[in-house]
């Protein structure tokens, strides 16, 4: 009976977790302060956090007024980031939702304002998170770090309050809820691409719209009621189209299994078919850490497989880049120095040695990658490679860029990853690393102010930050 027939509305609590967030020498750390006294959770390490104080206040100005009590630290509205909201469910008592900020920047250093209810207050890295840790707390953590918008913690009667590393981390209650396609504003195929894809693979009875926010492409997967799936993908450019049809006849079959086949290509309507690839996109997804090296060994052995597909070439001379123009729009939102240094780091790659160039991806990212059978107990993993629009021949490092987010505080994953290319990188590619890291950081901004994407922009921060620190490689 819903509870408008009973003249009861169900309500529950609103709590906002502060995500406050500083690079380190030793990596990205999160700040945490243990709980103490006669309050919930005693003894055990959580986010600055708080109810809200009533209707009258929304959850920006909750998490910005808890921050100011609990560490005295500031920050305005400009300051705050949505992270994640997270449904959770205590081993006892009611139900709550608990919105997870990110705070961008701050005035202040943090300290004990509530001894009676904090005795503990410090920074920890992602792979040193202190224990005892509120099992709650933890999965928001998790979740955010996953990239996900929303997830659910409904812990059972009986679980420990604590997160128990022994029996695995706080996500073995923690179900992501995936993220709905971008549909705003984006149409079905039109009748031309849908009979180029059904002349290919014969009548299509579903369509279902897989495009990305902010992606370059149109992708739709395709299927057949008498079985069978497919990708079909429209590109947005002549050449993207013509870069990924190459990429898919001469250099993607040194993956063998591990990517997905070219059925037809259509250059008058800039489209292709493509066969499914089972798995799911590595971005969002929570791993054991043992699983995600393993996934990144993969991709390792992937990269060099693809860089090998094809004889090296001597590299052509530099040529005008659009660096001043990514500037332009990027300078609003860099930090002090920050383009000097990539200016500087602009001049020092035109100095390096050439290197010779390869196959490249040119998107080597986490939402470029797949995982298969990570749900089934005992079966090996499997990862694949997508996305070919943005290969061309270029120096390797090129390769290694968009992933060396992915490894700031872990360099498990990083050491995981060039085990399975089989080498590791030279002096001079680690400065070419730098130097292409800083520039691909600006033109990220720069998109990401246009597109008014701020995981773009803050992907491109801590890229800067990283560069700056000298901990990227």
């Amino acid at each position: 009976m819903s509870g408008q027939a009973t003249g009861r509305r169900y309500t529950v609590p609103v709590d906002v977790h502060l995500i406050l967030l500083r690079d380190s020498p030793k990596g990205q750390q999160v700040l945490l302060s243990r709980r103490a006294g006669d309050v919930y959770a005693a003894g055990m390490w959580h986010l600055p956090s708080g109810h809200l104080d009533g209707p009258h206040e929304d959850v920006v100005e909750g998490g910005i007024r808890e921050q100011a009590e609990e560490t005295g630290l500031l920050s305005d509205r400009a300051d705050i980031r949505a992270a994640v909201t997270v449904h959770h469910r205590a081993p006892s008592g009611p139900a709550r939702v608990g919105i997870f900020l990110v705070v961008l920047d701050w005035q202040g250093e943090p300290r004990i304002l509530e001894a009676d209810r904090c005795d503990g207050m410090d920074w920890f890295c992602w792979d040193g998170l202190p224990e005892p840790m509120v099992a709650y707390c933890r999965a928001g953590l998790d979740a955010y770090r996953a990239g996900a918008r929303l997830a659910v913690h409904f812990q059972q009667p009986g679980d420990p309050i604590a997160h128990d590393p022994a029996h695995g981390p706080a996500r073995d209650r923690l179900r992501i809820v995936p993220d709905c396609p971008a549909t705003v504003g984006v149409k079905p195929p039109d009748d031309a691409v849908r009979a180029f894809a059904e002349r290919a693979v014969g009548r299509i009875d579903s369509w279902a719209d897989m495009s990305s926010t902010g992606g370059t492409s149109r992708v739709w997967r395709a299927s057949r009621a008498s079985g069978g799936t497919w990708y079909v993908k429209q590109h947005q450019s002549a050449g993207s189209h013509r870069r990924e049809v190459y990429a898919c006849r001469h250099w993607a079959a040194a993956l063998g299994p591990h990517a997905p086949r070219l059925v037809a290509a259509d250059p008058e309507h800039r489209t292709l078919v493509l066969t499914r690839l089972p798995g799911r996109r590595l971005h969002g997804l929570v791993l054991p850490v043992d699983v995600e090296c393993e996934v990144h060994r993969q991709v390792g052995e992937l990269t060099a497989r693809y860089h090998q597909a094809a004889d090296a070439v001597p590299a052509p001379p530099p040529g005008p880049g659009e660096l001043l123009r990514h500037l332009e729009v990027a300078r609003p939102l860099l930090a002090p120095g920050d383009e000097d240094l990539v200016l500087r780091l602009g001049d020092l790659r035109d100095t390096l040695p050439r290197a010779e160039h390869v196959p490249t991806l040119g998107a080597l990212r986490p939402r470029t990658i797949l995982v298969d059978a990570v749900d089934a107990p005992g079966t090996p993993v499997r990862t694949g490679l997508i996305d070919f629009e943005h290969s061309q021949l270029g120096p390797a490092v090129r390769d290694f860029v968009r992933l060396t987010d992915t490894w700031l505080g872990r360099p498990d994953l990083r050491e995981a990853f060039f085990a399975g290319y089989g080498r590791p990188l030279t002096d001079d590619e680690r400065q070419r690393l730098r130097c292409e890291a800083a520039l691909d950081a600006v033109s990220g901004i720069a998109q990401g102010r246009a597109l008014q994407d701020p995981e773009l922009v803050e992907r491109g921060r801590r890229t800067l930050r990283a560069v700056r620190s000298d901990t990227l490689v």
